[in-house]
């Protein structure tokens, strides 16, 4: 099998070099590769949000970075105070939850009790009432000694 390949470079407007290359081996397709531009070479991309951050040095003793270390330890309290009533929350409503969960299993109980007693009342009157109904067709007569010989 023949093996050959070629490189095209091109740069888009982001100032990255894309290599197209295109190879002639069994019918496999090569992945465009992405390559920075910048000859130091390879590395992450940096998002554009911290381009001008990366570089530029903070002075701890400055007032822009007392302040926006004030508000970061703000947004820390008020996060982790956040969590911490979220989490309350949630206990007193697995409590709630736990306190309705034991009422019902007891309301189930009586009701339970409730159906059996009304289930021996139903079972010992339908007892009864099969025992003072007879069958049709089984009628007793009964004989009158007085007027058994005339």
């Amino acid at each position: 099998m023949s093996k050959t390949s070629q490189q095209n470079t091109t740069t888009d407007a982001n100032g990255v070099s894309v290599i197209h290359t295109q190879a002639h081996t069994s019918g496999l397709q090569q992945v465009p590769q992405l390559v920075p531009v910048s000859p130091g070479g390879g590395g992450k991309a940096v998002p554009p949000s911290k381009q001008g951050k990366k570089n530029s040095f903070v002075d701890r003793n400055s007032d822009e970075y007392r302040q926006r270390r004030e508000r970061n330890n703000m947004a820390v309290k008020k996060s982790r105070l956040k969590s911490k009533q979220k989490a309350q929350d949630t206990l007193q409503r697995v409590n709630q939850l736990k306190e309705e969960n034991e009422r019902l299993e007891a309301k189930i109980k009586l009701l339970t009790k409730e159906l059996s007693v009304l289930k021996d009342l139903f079972l010992e009157h339908a007892h009864n009432l099969a025992d003072n109904v007879q069958p049709v067709g089984t009628e007793t007569t009964t004989t009158n000694p007085e007027n058994n010989g005339q």
